[in-house]
C-alpha cells in the first residue's frame, strides 16, 4: 500500500510539474549539450591550466544566462566551442574584451557545438533555438568552413546524421533521453548535480607538442619545413577557375546551406555574418581554399555580411595545437583579426547603442 500510494504521489508530481507537454521542452535532442560540468587540466607552454568546462542549462557553453537576455551568438563547430581551453581564451571570449574596449556592453554567447557543419547548424535552428523561450538575439555569428570542407558527403538537410550529436543516433537512447528531458525528477538532480557535484575525475590533455603529436604524416624533424599558406600564396598555387568545376557539388551544398542560416537567422529577427576558417596551414588545401573563396564571392553577390578571416590571417604553426584547433594565441589573434570588420558591421546597421 505505501509503494502505491508512493508510485501514484510521484506520477501525480511528474504530469503536474514535469514538461511532458510544454513546447519548450527538448526531448531527445541536446541531452549531451547541457547541463554538463567537466573537470579538465590542460597542459599548455609548461603551464597547467586546471578549469571547468561548463555547459549550462539551456546548452550554451559558460554560466546560466536566461535565454531571453542573449543579443548575440556565435555558432560552429569545436572550433567555436573549444572545449580544451579555459573560456577566458576562446575566440568569443576575446572577441568580448575587445567589443568592450570598442565601447560595446553586449556579450556574445557561445553556440559552438563539437562535429558540426553547416547542415548540423541548420539542424539547431529546428530542434535547439526554437525550444528556447525568448530566445531571439540581434546577432548570428557563423564560423564556419573546416567541417563543411571534409564531411559533407554523408549529409543533408533533413538527415544531417551525427552532425554533432544532437540527437543520439540509437533509437533506444533517444528514447530514454526524451523521457529524461521530459522528467520533473531527471532535470532537478540533474540541475542539483551541476551545481553541487564534484568529482576527482579529471580530463587530462597535453598540448606541448602541437601539431605532430598524435598525426603521423607531419613528422617533428619536418617543423622547420612548415609553410603556412596565406591567401596571397593560394591565389598563385590553386587555380579558381579549376577548383571550382572539381568541387562544384560541395561548393553548391555549402552555399545552399549558407542561404537556409542566413533566412533562418533574418525569420528569427536576428542579423547574420559569416566568417570562414583556415587550418594549421592555411589555404594549402584545395577543398579548404575553394569552399572559402566560394562563400566570400557568394556574400558579394548576395549583399550578405562576411568577414574574410582566411585573407586577413597570416598564421603561424603557434596559432593551432592540432590540424584544424587553435592554442590560446591563436585565438585571441582570429579575434584579433576581425573585430575591426565586426564593429564596422555593427556600427552601419546599428545593432547596438554603444557605451555612454
Amino acid at each position: 500500500v505505501n509503494f502505491l500510494v508512493f508510485l501514484i504521489s510521484i506520477t501525480i508530481i511528474e504530469i503536474f510539474l514535469g514538461y511532458w507537454f510544454s513546447e519548450h521542452n527538448f526531448g531527445p535532442y541536446m541531452r549531451e549539450h547541457r547541463l554538463k560540468k567537466n573537470h579538465i587540466v590542460l597542459s599548455y607552454n609548461d603551464i597547467q591550466y586546471d578549469y571547468i568546462y561548463k555547459r549550462n542549462y539551456h546548452g550554451f557553453r559558460g554560466e546560466e544566462i536566461d535565454p531571453s537576455q542573449i543579443e548575440a551568438v556565435i555558432v560552429g563547430g569545436s572550433t567555436t566551442d573549444e572545449r580544451y581551453k579555459p573560456s577566458e581564451f576562446t575566440i568569443a571570449e576575446n572577441l568580448n574584451v575587445l567589443l568592450k574596449k570598442n565601447g560595446y556592453n553586449f556579450k556574445i554567447i557561445n553556440a559552438g557545438i563539437e562535429g558540426q557543419s553547416t547542415f548540423g547548424h541548420i539542424y539547431i535552428f529546428k530542434h535547439w533555438f526554437p525550444k528556447l523561450k525568448d530566445f531571439s538575439p540581434k546577432l548570428y555569428i557563423f564560423y564556419i568552413g573546416i567541417n563543411d570542407g571534409w564531411s559533407q558527403q554523408q549529409k543533408s538537410i533533413d538527415n544531417p546524421g551525427t552532425d554533432g550529436g544532437v540527437k543520439n543516433p540509437e533509437i533506444l537512447e533517444a528514447f530514454l533521453d526524451n523521457l529524461k528531458s521530459r522528467s520533473f525528477f531527471s532535470d532537478k538532480i540533474r540541475l542539483l548535480k551541476l551545481k553541487y557535484y564534484t568529482s576527482d575525475k579529471k580530463e587530462t590533455h597535453d598540448r606541448n607538442h602541437f601539431i605532430w603529436k598524435g598525426w603521423e604524416q607531419i613528422k617533428e624533424e619536418d617543423f622547420d619545413d612548415y609553410k603556412y599558406i596565406n591567401y596571397e600564396k593560394a591565389l598563385k598555387i590553386h587555380s579558381v577557375d579549376h577548383l571550382k568545376i572539381k568541387y562544384e557539388k560541395e561548393i553548391s551544398r555549402y552555399l545552399h546551406n549558407v542561404e537556409i542560416l542566413n533566412n533562418y537567422a533574418i525569420s528569427n529577427n536576428g542579423f547574420p555574418i559569416f566568417v570562414n576558417q583556415v587550418i594549421f596551414d592555411g589555404l594549402r588545401e584545395d577543398r579548404m581554399f575553394i569552399l572559402n573563396y566560394s562563400l566570400i564571392e557568394h556574400c558579394e553577390i548576395r549583399n550578405l555580411n562576411c568577414i574574410d578571416l582566411a585573407k586577413k590571417l597570416n598564421g603561424e604553426l603557434s596559432f593551432f595545437y592540432d590540424m584544424y584547433h587553435t592554442t590560446g594565441l591563436g585565438s585571441k589573434t582570429i579575434a584579433e583579426s576581425i573585430i575591426d570588420d565586426l564593429v564596422k558591421i555593427i556600427k552601419q546597421e546599428d545593432l547596438f547603442p554603444l557605451k555612454k
